[in-house]
């Protein structure tokens, strides 16, 4: 926070960077099928928000949605496993009947993807725990009154209409795609007909499960008074550690204008979704419509669902290089240098050269000549001397005499 409020125009270009990330990711949302896909760039779009919040300055708001999010999300991406497991407990169970065996046969059902959202539907009837406490944690994601996620949301909404106008917009925009594509998934996953077997035969979760819903769900509802507004009980906590903390106002006109956002988008949700599934109710049931937007954005659509292309933006521009230069290293540099080269030639080469002169060249006509040289001299100087010793005892006589002589 210190560092923030030190630096002025960083902490613009983080809130701006902040805001652009949660419209950026909430766009890429709209357009997911896997159900936990759309949860995980949910969870980028909040995150926007929190860092939104910190470079306008309003830290206790971020932090607020930090901790509101945690409730929601957490719930959420639970809830997401609940239906996972259900829609395969579903394809369990037709996969050992025989009648409905034969029937995922005809329908090409055997390998149903239990995380597409579009080979679910009608599961509010097959697992009520799981979509009561769902619906929970998706209002609360839109920031629908009075669960924790319009506590924490609009705080930081009201922060953005005070301490910047831009960011305070992109937000907002933010929000209308949150309230959408939440709307969209949990039509796709519980209202309507079951779109395949496996969904139509799914079953709730056991207790170990839906026990952990049910905790999150209660933290979702009433987490607001973490921070309500008039008591604000979690911003006098952060004033202890935190110095520019300031105690965000409720705003009506930023409540009002929000809800209204996600009321409009979850209509438009049930508009798009809710009735086209409504109006082929009599088509076959493995006649699975495709998203409704596809036709009417077209291109755009294909963009949202591929994500943008970062990921093959990504791919070209930083893994595939980064792939050719560790193979140039792994093959060139490591494997045909060092190891083929520089060891194999070089060290080994090298040394085997030098052991082999050593051996032959030091060895034999160093070190063995001067042994030889040295075994020949004696040799010879004994081969001189024996011809002294004759045996005779006149001649020793003789060398005796002569050596007093010289003495």
């Amino acid at each position: 926070a210190e560092l923030y409020v030190l630096a002025p125009d960083a902490q613009f270009i983080v809130a701006v960077v902040g805001g652009l990330t949660a419209v950026f990711a909430a766009t890429i949302a709209v357009a997911q099928f896997d159900i936990k896909r759309v949860l995980a760039y949910s969870t980028i779009s909040q995150l926007g928000f929190m860092v939104a919040a910190v470079g306008m300055g309003a830290f206790v708001a971020g932090m607020f949605h930090l901790v509101s999010h945690a409730f929601f999300k957490a719930l959420l991406f639970l809830g997401s496993g609940s239906v996972i497991q259900g829609v395969e407990r579903g394809q369990h169970h037709a996969e050992h009947d025989s009648k409905l065996k034969q029937e995922l046969e005809s329908r090409g059902e055997q390998h149903v993807d239990p995380q597409d959202i579009r080979n679910m539907g009608g599961l509010r009837k097959t697992m009520k725990l799981t979509f009561w406490t769902y619906i929970i944690g998706a209002v609360a994601l839109a920031g629908g009154p009075p669960l924790v996620g319009f506590f924490s949301k609009d705080e930081i909404l009201a922060e953005g209409k005070d301490l910047n106008t831009f960011v305070y917009i992109l937000l907002l925009i933010a929000a209308v795609f949150t309230a959408f594509y939440i709307g969209r998934q949990v039509i796709y996953v519980f209202f309507g007909r079951s779109r395949t077997i496996a969904a139509g035969h799914s079953s709730e979760s056991p207790l170990v499960m839906t026990i952990p819903l049910m905790v999150l769900a209660f933290l979702t509802l009433f987490g607001g008074g973490l921070n309500l507004p008039g008591v604000h009980p979690f911003t006098d906590w952060l004033e202890q550690t935190l110095e520019h903390v300031h105690i965000a106002e409720f705003d009506v006109q930023v409540a009002v204008l929000s809800t209204g956002f996600a009321l409009v988008s979850f209509t438009l949700a049930y508009l798009f979704y809710s009735r086209r599934y409504k109006a082929q109710q009599k088509l076959p049931a493995d006649q699975r419509p495709d998203d409704p937007l596809r036709p009417i954005l077209g291109p755009v659509f294909r963009l949202l669902e591929n994500k943008y292309w970062i990921d093959e933006l990504y791919w070209t521009v930083i893994l595939n290089p980064y792939v050719s230069l560790s193979k140039f290293l792994a093959d060139v540099v490591d494997w045909n240098f060092l190891h083929d080269w520089f060891h194999d030639v070089v060290i080994a080469g090298g040394y085997l050269r030098f052991t082999n002169w050593l051996s032959t060249a030091f060895d034999l006509k160093v070190i063995d000549g001067a042994a030889n040289g040295l075994a020949i001299l004696v040799e010879r100087s004994a081969a001189g001397l024996r011809r002294s010793e004759t045996g005779y005892v006149r001649n020793y006589a003789l060398s005796v005499f002569l050596g007093l002589v010289i003495i």
